[in-house]
This record gives structure tokens, C-alpha cells and sequence, in this order.
């Protein structure tokens, strides 16, 4: 992990009651756009317990087979999806006219609100291609808004490290007093990657009332005694009275655990889905394939 401001060292935010784990997810093996293998590690069945979170996709891979067709032309409305690179190159396009090249250690954040059509192709043909691609719901009253795009290279996320060690890269909301290179309004989304040193601890407050996930994808970690394998995700618990989460790299992991936490304010609104189209009603479902059909989105 790369560090935008190597000097910068901060002390670990308190946590008097940290949250425990209500149970830890595996993901599944999936595919997407044209063959692209990846593991669907929140699925919607989970929407609900975590909103305003709707998908999180996993990919990884160093065989060519895996990722080369990408994920050719197609459709949103009424969500925003955060794709981060971990490894590889990824061209984005989209029909409002933008265009962006999605390198190591960059993100695209995109709001489709209305509708918009676009495809992620890689711009590699060996090597490995690493990420996470995550949607993050709209409020009832933001869903046809104008779409936005934004292509944010490595060197524009926000890094800091803490006296305990914790290297964290603060993408959405905020850490540490450390402002993330997106802020939302009603969402309010946190969205950090984590290295951990073994044995070090990291401590992240949390309001109350957000849901909140761990997804661990380098070595393994420990939250309120409960260990948390590579590849999984641990769903919070919200428990009442809680402050934060303290995140433990286990001391016997052979290099540093990394994992994302990610967090959010729910919106409690209905959730009315149909593939790429995420609205509150069938109605407005029935619209946007209409819309689509007719050429009218994006």
C-alpha cells in the first residue's frame, strides 16, 4: 500500500464499547459481464441488514480467462457503484461522455441516479487484476437525480498511519480526523482499506445506528474475540450502546492483514431491485426497463 503522506502518524481513535460480530459471510462464487469471475460477498438477501449497501463483488485473479472480457455495455439507475483497484488496469466509459483509466490504488465512483449506460473493459492482457466493486443505494429523492462520475487516481486517497502501526486509506467519510476523498450526506459512507502489522490493533468509531461490514481479503483478523478468515466478511452487530469496532491482526499471520471496513447510515426505505435498476417501487422498475428498452436511459 502506497502512502500519499508517509509522515503523517495518528493517534487510535478511542472506543469504549466496541461491537461484536452477528455472523460472518462467505460469498459466492459467481460471474458477471462477459465471464468475469468474482465472489458476490453481499448479496441481496443482505440488503436490509445492511443498508444502504446493496452488492459487494470480490475479484481476483492471474489467469487472463478470468477477467479479459470484462464487463461490456450496460445499464444502471438509482445507485452508485464504487469500483476500487487493487491490482490491474480497467477503462471506464459511460453514454454521459466520461472516460477514465482505473489503475492500482484508484477508484471510480459513479452515481447513475437516472440512468445511465456503461462498460469497464480491462487494459491488460496478463498479470493480475485485483478489487471490489460495491453499490451504495440512492435516497427515494436522489434516484433520477443527473448522473456524476468520478475517476480518483492512488495518489488522491487520503493515507495516514497510527502510532499502533495501522495503515488506512480513508476513500468515503472520514477516520482518525483524516477527511476520505468522498463525503455523502445521507448515506454517510465509511469506507476505509486497513493493513495491519501482526498483533497490531486498529479502532474505528461508528454511530449507533450505522450497519457496518468487515471484509478481510489479505491473512486473517480478530474482532471482539472472534477470529475472521481471509475472504470473508463479518456483519457487525448492532449492538446497543456500542461506539466502534477495534479490528486485531492475529499475531501467528505470516504479514500484514488487510481488510476493508465499510459503513453507512441506513436509509429504511423500500428496496425494489431488478438486475442493474435499484428503485423504491415496481412501478418505477416496470419505468426504467421501459426507459431502457426505448433507448431513453442515458
Amino acid at each position: 500500500m502506497t502512502n500519499a503522506n508517509p509522515h503523517a502518524n495518528h493517534p487510535t481513535d478511542p472506543v469504549a464499547t466496541p461491537r461484536g460480530i452477528d455472523h460472518i459471510v462467505a460469498g459466492v462464487s459467481t460471474s458477471d459481464g462477459d465471464g468475469v469471475k468474482l465472489t458476490r460477498v453481499l448479496q441481496q438477501p443482505l440488503q436490509k441488514r445492511l443498508d444502504p449497501y446493496l452488492m459487494l463483488d470480490a475479484f481476483g485473479s492471474d489467469n487472463p480467462g478470468d477477467y479479459i472480457g470484462g464487463f461490456p455495455n450496460h445499464p444502471h439507475r438509482g445507485f452508485e457503484t464504487v469500483t476500487y483497484m487493487i491490482a490491474g488496469r480497467m477503462r471506464h466509459r459511460d453514454s454521459a461522455g466520461h472516460e477514465g483509466l482505473l489503475e492500482n490504488g484508484g477508484v471510480q465512483w459513479m452515481t447513475a441516479g437516472r440512468g445511465l449506460v456503461h462498460s469497464e473493459l480491462p487494459e491488460q492482457e496478463e498479470g493480475l487484476m485485483e478489487g471490489f466493486q460495491l453499490w451504495l443505494n440512492l435516497p427515494a429523492k436522489d434516484k433520477m437525480r443527473e448522473p456524476w462520475y468520478r475517476d480518483i487516481q492512488s495518489a488522491e486517497i487520503p493515507e495516514f498511519t497510527t502510532t499502533g502501526g495501522a495503515r488506512v486509506r480513508v476513500i468515503a467519510g472520514a477516520s482518525h480526523g483524516i477527511e476520505g476523498a468522498v463525503r455523502r450526506e445521507h448515506t454517510e459512507p465509511l469506507y476505509l482499506d486497513i493493513e495491519l502489522p501482526p498483533n497490531a490493533e486498529f479502532a474505528q468509531p461508528l454511530p449507533q445506528d450505522h450497519n457496518a461490514l468487515v471484509y478481510v481479503f489479505r491473512e486473517s483478523l480478530w474482532i471482539a474475540g472472534s477470529e475472521i478468515p481471509t475472504r470473508r466478511m463479518a456483519i457487525l452487530a448492532n449492538d446497543p450502546g456500542s461506539d466502534g469496532v477495534v479490528l486485531r491482526a492475529g499475531a501467528t499471520n505470516h504479514s500484514p492483514a488487510r481488510a476493508l471496513l465499510i459503513a453507512g447510515r441506513p436509509l429504511n426505505e423500500p428496496i425494489a431491485q431488478y438486475g442493474p435498476f435499484v428503485m423504491n417501487t415496481p412501478e418505477q422498475i416496470r419505468q426504467a426497463v421501459h426507459d431502457f428498452q426505448n433507448g431513453k436511459l442515458g
